[in-house]
């Protein structure tokens, strides 16, 4: 009998992403092979303890009146201490410690900084320890909306114009502050430098809403973007690394329709909320397909991307413009990213199966 691979699967976090990690988990715990997979779920609470947590897909369903969370129990999951060994330790409460075992692989479905942003890929790193995922400048650039757009335009990739605020900014000359932002034209976004699933994020109209949508953002990030709101059709697609060293590969295209919200908010990504359609395959024609695929790859490359990716791009009358690039996407079984993949012939489990192969 073939000895499975052992999979420590790490959740929950200190970002406001944590109950959509939890979300993730449930997922993977409940499509993952067990034949193949044994799973060590490695729980973060939201203070960013290790915490040895239940193997019960059940215990994370994302339920918008109680949204899942990783509590402290008092364990701690202790990592290697060096990359002589990959053996997994649980601090009971008690101070009394056992053996988890051997780890092959570590597969961090975190959202949000510490976590998705090179902070837990470098502790990876450090202990030589094989992960699931994008390396540490991948990470870091994904997860920063200004880097990654300063990057891709250096590359050569389209992408909406926007200016970088930090708290001394706005706390400059207003006049200035203002003409910066009135060149963009309204209406334009808000959003937090670093943070994902449309949290803190604002559409913004006029200029007498732009204080409150600052506040806003300014409360879950120290930088701030205004971005110029781009018309067009907003689409996604799916980014999986080469197993060859060739380019990565693309999924089908999935469409985001927005019919009665401002956009395509929390909400309606992952608690149903009406007003939004979602389309996969997104109904284009070759040349756009074959046009988003390959500024996709262009995307993914230019953040030296590998495991995997969401590129989300808005499809205008000029042609596409890339709107972000997530290197650690939702990625519960309703979620756009395995959703295009599943369109594509991956179904869910072996997506897992594809991630957790690439990653060894």
């Amino acid at each position: 009998m073939t000895e499975k691979t052992r999979i420590a699967l790490v959740f929950g976090g200190r970002s406001s992403e944590h109950s959509i990690s939890c979300a993730t988990a449930g997922g993977v715990l409940g499509a993952i092979d067990r034949e193949r997979y044994e799973v060590v779920p490695v729980g973060v609470t939201h203070d960013g303890a290790f915490v040895l947590e239940r193997d019960d897909p059940a215990a994370y369903a994302l339920d918008p009146a109680a949204l899942p969370e990783v509590r402290d129990d008092g364990s701690r999951v202790l990592w290697p201490d060096s990359t002589t060994t990959r053996e997994l330790r649980v601090r009971r409460p008690d101070g009394s410690e056992r053996s988890l075992g051997r780890i092959d692989v570590a597969f961090p479905i975190l959202h949000g900084p510490f976590g998705e942003d090179g902070t837990i890929q470098g502790l990876f790193e450090l202990i030589g320890l094989p992960y699931v995922g994008n390396g540490v400048l991948a990470s870091a650039l994904g997860m920063d909306k200004h880097f990654t757009k300063t990057v891709l335009q250096a590359a050569g990739v389209p992408v909406a114009p926007w200016v970088t605020l930090t708290q001394v900014d706005r706390a400059g000359d207003p006049t200035y502050l203002r003409r910066r932002i009135a060149a963009l034209g309204y209406p334009c976004f808000v959003k937090p430098a670093r943070a994902g699933s449309s949290v803190g994020v604002s559409k913004v109209t006029e200029p007498e809403a732009l204080d409150r949508a600052l506040d806003v953002g300014f409360a879950e990030d120290s930088r701030v973007l205004v971005e110029r709101a781009v018309v067009g059709r907003e689409l996604e697609i799916g980014m999986l690394g080469s197993r060859t060293g060739g380019p990565g590969r693309t999924s089908a295209v999935g469409e985001i329709v927005v019919t009665g919200r401002d956009f395509y908010d929390f909400e309606a990504k992952y608690l149903d909320a009406p007003g939004v359609d979602l389309l996969c395959p997104a109904p284009l024609g070759d040349g756009d397909q074959l046009d988003l695929e390959r500024t996709a790859q262009r995307a993914f490359e230019a953040i030296d991307g590998r495991g995997l990716a969401r590129v989300d791009v808005f499809l205008t009358e000029e042609g596409f413009v890339v709107n972000e690039i997530n290197t650690m996407p939702g990625f519960t079984p309703i979620s756009m990213f395995p959703r295009c993949w599943q369109e594509s012939g991956l179904s869910y489990p072996d997506l897992i199966a594809e991630l957790v192969e690439l990653a060894r």
